[in-house]
């Protein structure tokens, strides 16, 4: 996978796109209609839902081009269509144990799916890196800012 590249399941591809349209299709003309109208209430430095709208308005327009940014780069990868289930890659849950047996199950998603609090780690992520390839039974050491922790896989499993 080459590093511009920004892969994705189908589910998070979806998400984007939803978010996407959501802020074109229902927020921004909810917030354009609000600018208008404060703006013909006449002075517009000390007009708050102006100023806010304006705001708001940019901000929008900012997360829209981030998100066409992030479409245009992603590369859709069914995890369900790997061929080698035995190692762990894009779209794998991956049962890992450290040395107290301390167990802990994650899926690898792309960046822009990541959600640390249900076990969905991005691709790029230092325990998604020294994950990757690996195999049950192997033991994988990862640098976190508080040292190195090793890990052993103990189960791969793909949707």
């Amino acid at each position: 996978m080459k590093q511009h590249d920004n892969p994705i399941t189908p589910a998070g591809l979806s998400a984007l796109k939803a978010r996407y349209d959501h802020l074109l299709g229902t927020e921004r003309p909810e917030i354009v209609a609000i600018v208008s109208w404060a703006a013909g209430n006449g002075d517009r430095s000390e007009n708050g839902d102006y100023l806010y709208g304006r705001k708001r308005m940019r901000e929008i327009d900012r997360e829209l081009a981030h998100l066409v940014r992030r479409m245009k780069a992603a590369r859709v990868i069914d995890p369900a269509a790997t061929p080698d289930r035995g190692r762990a890659f894009f779209g794998a849950t991956i049962t890992i144990a450290d040395e107290d047996d301390n167990q802990r199950t994650l899926t690898l998603v792309g960046d822009d799916e990541q959600d640390a609090s249900a076990d969905r780690i991005g691709w790029s992520a230092p325990i998604a890196r020294a994950l990757r390839g690996a195999a049950v039974g192997d033991l994988r050491t990862v640098r976190l800012p508080a040292g190195e922790k090793e890990w052993e896989v103990v189960g791969i499993s793909y949707p």
